[in-house]
């Protein structure tokens, strides 16, 4: 689920335009957008998107459709997939699963007894949202036959997103999450694939959302840190690789310690952070974190000619989705590529005055 930073950045954060975003490459977490879709286009009552068959839709409404919308902005995503996981994150894997275990149970008990709480269905269905192999290929198959770019990590998703915008192939990453910044991205643009009015929850309120910017180096020189220390901030407080952190050590006292000793090390030799509460290989996650398995895309990440029959095939033959629909979605692609190609073209002409 990623590093919680919030409280160190919120002061450096701020809301973009979808103007200054214009003609920029982005480099998408795929998967994290996948379960934001999962868990945002849903029933009333929780149960997700699906066709005749009983297939789970959700994913593939939400990176078709949003998708779109964020071209027809002049934004030009970039959806990076994960690989396979760092060995070092199967606790937080397991962890996971059972927490999505117990939420399938728990929905079994309340339609067992046939509740009506819309609230409580909607609550555990979405704590129990599964991502399956099957849904993210059907994604990126999509996502090729609407000549949108995508790559293949070879692990983690985020770190290679980050590695990718660190090439200076995109402008930003793309996540909810905070760890493309850990990873090293020059910059993050959050709520990128959810803006417009969005529930809060346990709530009949309605808000706005819009994109956020936070710059690593201008969170670094705020905090007065390097990115190594922000790692060990995280590192102190859970990550993916140690999900507890280091008990009832929180953001501002971890802060606090790296800020005083410079890194985790020097805080367990004087004293500050007891040696037995370092339950994991802190040198082994910082590496994690600063030097990933990467590798540089094979491939342009230029937007490319859509598959219009390929497209109706999977979405109106395959899945349901309404004719109508996925046929006017098209038109709006071809348009919006082309605008936003243009854009671009605009943006790098911009240069040079």
């Amino acid at each position: 689920m990623g590093v919680d930073l919030s409280e160190l950045v919120e002061d450096i954060k701020r809301e973009l335009s979808f103007g200054e975003l214009k003609g920029k490459k982005i480099s998408i977490d795929a998967y994290n957008a996948l379960y934001q879709f999962l868990a945002a286009i849903r029933q009333p009552d929780g149960t997700p998107l699906m066709d005749s068959q009983g297939r789970v839709t959700s994913h593939l409404n939400g990176i078709f459709y949003r998708t779109i919308s964020i071209l027809e902005e002049g934004v030009i995503p970039v959806y990076v997939f994960d690989g396979k996981p760092p060995e070092q994150k199967s606790e937080e894997l397991e962890r996971r699963r059972k927490i999505k275990e117990e939420a399938e149970k728990k929905l079994d008990q309340l339609k067992k007894e046939g509740s009506t709480e819309a609230r409580e269905l909607k609550k555990y269905s979405q704590m129990s949202i599964r991502l399956t192999n099957e849904m993210a290929g059907e994604s990126k198959k999509l996502l090729e036959l609407m000549g949108i770019p995508t790559i293949q990590a070879p692990s983690e998703g985020e770190a290679e997103a980050a590695y990718v915008n660190s090439l200076g192939l995109t402008w930003a990453t793309g996540s909810q999450d905070y760890d493309s910044l850990l990873f090293g991205a020059t910059r993050l643009v959050r709520n990128l694939t959810i803006t417009g009015k969005r529930k809060l929850p346990k709530k009949d309120v309605y808000v706005e959302i819009r994109p956020e910017l936070i710059e690593l180096s201008d969170l670094l020189k705020k905090l007065g840190i390097t990115r190594e220390q922000l790692i060990d901030i995280a590192i102190l407080i859970g990550t993916d690789y140690d999900p507890d952190g280091v008990k009832g050590i929180g953001i501002k006292t971890a802060y606090r310690i790296i800020k005083k000793y410079g890194k985790i090390e020097n805080a367990v030799e004087k004293g500050e952070i007891p040696k037995q509460k370092i339950t994991f290989n802190v040198e082994e996650i910082r590496s994690l974190f600063l030097n990933p398995k990467v590798e540089k895309p094979n491939t342009d990440l230029e937007l490319k000619d859509c598959d219009e029959k390929g497209i109706e095939e999977l979405l109106i033959k395959q899945h349901d989705f309404s004719e109508e629909r996925v046929k006017n979605a098209i038109e709006r692609l071809k348009k919006a590529k082309r605008e936003a190609k243009g854009a671009e073209r605009q943006k790098g002409l911009d240069q040079w005055f």
